[in-house]
């Protein structure tokens, strides 16, 4: 890929967007440590509780993830990776809010409703893709997936930088402007912060009923 070639944006048509099922060294490529034996949150930090995530006082979050994107895992995938020109490129972590232990049970990211939705907690772009549009691609290909399996509503807990900037590292909660961008809805300020700045709880409704029997999926 050339320079200028770059710096294009990106179309629908340019990116395959594929579950993490049997995709761990994908996975890897995106969300995991650039180093080996360095740490790395995996995309597990707002999924699992700690106990899920650690035995006998060791990190084990690679291998739970490695768990979690095997053919045989009985769960939702634990998210989706975006391929441009077939090398991995871009990944939100996504899946159904009961497989998520972690939003389930925390005080800070809060819930207004008590539906079957899924639930957005992390969005990252590696830096040869990042300002060309992946990140929209991304959010859709989600909401797509949450349709397909039947879900009420996605939500997410985005930071808002309230005009200023935010860090990349702490950036991969996604920013509001995203989400708001994709037709999601600001419902709540949460308690939990993300580079020292709120989090909101934003949702996008998936059908025009209160369910996805006999009611159409929204644009």
């Amino acid at each position: 890929m050339t320079s200028s070639a770059g710096r294009d944006r990106l179309r629908a048509s340019d990116v395959q967007v594929l579950p993490a099922t049997g995709r761990f060294e994908d996975v890897a490529a995106v969300v995991g440590p650039r180093r080996p034996e360095a740490p790395a949150c995996w995309c597990l930090a707002h999924r699992l509780r700690t106990a899920e995530i650690t035995e006998d006082g060791r990190d084990v979050r690679e291998r739970t993830m490695r768990a979690l994107c095997a053919d045989d895992h009985p769960g939702s995938p634990p998210g989706l990776l975006a391929y441009v020109d077939g090398e991995p490129a871009g990944w939100v972590g996504c899946g159904p809010r009961r497989e998520m232990s972690y939003v389930q049970h925390s005080r800070r990211l809060v819930r207004v409703h008590d539906d079957d939705v899924w639930v957005v907690i992390c969005v990252r772009v590696l830096p040869p893709f990042r300002r060309r549009g992946l990140t929209a691609l991304l959010l859709a290909a989600a909401l797509d997936a949450a349709a397909a399996a039947g879900a009420d509503a996605v939500e997410a807990y985005p930071v808002d930088p309230s005009g200023g900037r935010i860090d990349q590292s702490m950036a991969y909660v996604g920013l509001t402007g995203w989400f708001e961008a994709a037709g999601f809805t600001r419902l709540q300020e949460t308690g939990a912060t993300s580079g020292g700045r709120r989090r909101w709880l934003v949702r996008r409704e998936l059908w025009t009923g209160t369910s996805p029997a006999g009611a159409d999926r929204i644009p």
